[in-house]
């Protein structure tokens, strides 16, 4: 206990020098840095000038990696962190790399700590804080998918709007503005920004490539290489999306009836992964002795390796099973 409250005290310290140091370097960043005078500047420039257009009706979107220039270095130093960032931009959360990696120092801290207090061992608590802090990794992944999917579900509106606008004689660019002001999120706001993106001098090709870089959509993959192709070789735009919204159309339908003949496969599968942890349990609640045996004698710990890699490797096999690529 003596050791663990050691590790525990020197682990406070650490992160309250971190934080103090930190605040302090913010704090005067904000009040004396450079980008302080910066903005300054700026501001009298617009004040004088006479601009008299409101934040809002701004076109310019810059995405800042985070508020303190320590967590840009670190992605310098880190070039995985840009993976995150990545997945923070597909995820369509408010969150910057900094509430990240707070978020999940903090998840990891709170599960150790607690765990230590607690007095389990180091590295059961090592085990539940890395649990704790990839928390914030698995809702980011979730949001992504149900943004993905809501992506995909209104891209073949998106690109029969843009095909009409074509026929009425509107631009690309003005396509994708008309597209951005009427769908709604997350197709209306992807393609506001590539046009925002084409408007402030950005090519057409490199802003459609943006725009599959941060929506990693197959469907999206088709609309970007046909506009690309058609720019390079000629031909009805118009008609070749809506042949794509089509194709787009008809793979969803085929999608949703693969996942209603597998939802008792993947069903299955989920009771099949859970119901030997239920059990053990239930068993341990009605007879601690007997179920404790797994955990103390050297038998019983074989049995419940093997029985937990079994475990993993038939829930591997069931959702290889019952996942069918359409």
């Amino acid at each position: 206990m003596d050791n663990n409250f050691f590790i525990l005290t020197m682990l406070l310290l650490f992160v309250a020098v971190f934080v103090a140091f930190e605040g302090a370097y913010l704090w005067w960043n904000s009040t004396r840095g450079p980008e302080v005078a910066r903005l300054a500047k700026r501001l009298r420039m617009i004040s004088a000038g006479g601009a008299g257009q409101s934040a809002d009706s701004s076109l310019l979107k810059q995405r800042l990696e985070s508020e303190s220039p320590v967590f840009e270095r670190l992605i310098l130093l880190w070039p995985r962190l840009i993976k995150i960032d990545r997945l923070l931009v597909q995820s369509g959360t408010e969150w910057t790399l900094s509430n990240y990696l707070v978020y999940s120092g903090s998840l990891f801290c709170v599960g150790i700590i607690g765990m230590l207090l607690a007095a389990y061992p180091l590295l059961l608590a090592f085990a539940v804080g890395c649990l704790a802090g990839s928390l914030p990794t698995v809702y980011l992944m979730r949001c992504r998918f149900e943004r993905l999917k809501r992506f995909e579900a209104l891209l073949p509106e998106a690109l029969d709007l843009i095909g009409r606008a074509l026929r009425a004689g509107h631009s690309l660019s003005g396509a994708l503005q008309m597209t951005g002001a009427e769908m709604p999120d997350p197709v209306g706001e992807e393609f506001q920004q590539a046009f925002d993106e084409i408007n402030f001098g950005i090519s057409t090709q490199e802003a459609l490539q943006n725009l599959s870089r941060r929506v990693p959509s197959t469907d999206l993959g088709f609309f970007v290489v046909a506009v690309l192709i058609q720019r390079e070789s000629g031909g009805n735009l118009s008609e070749i999306l809506s042949n794509i919204s089509g194709i787009i159309r008809e793979r969803l339908k085929l999608f949703g009836k693969v996942r209603a003949l597998s939802a008792e496969g993947r069903f299955s599968g989920i009771v099949l992964t859970v119901l030997p942890f239920i059990t053990a349990f239930l068993l341990y609640l009605i007879d601690r002795d007997f179920m404790s045996l797994l955990w103390t004698d050297d038998s019983g710990l074989l049995f419940l390796k093997t029985g937990l890699v079994f475990i993993v490797i038939g829930a591997f096999w069931m959702r290889s099973i019952v996942r069918i690529r359409v």
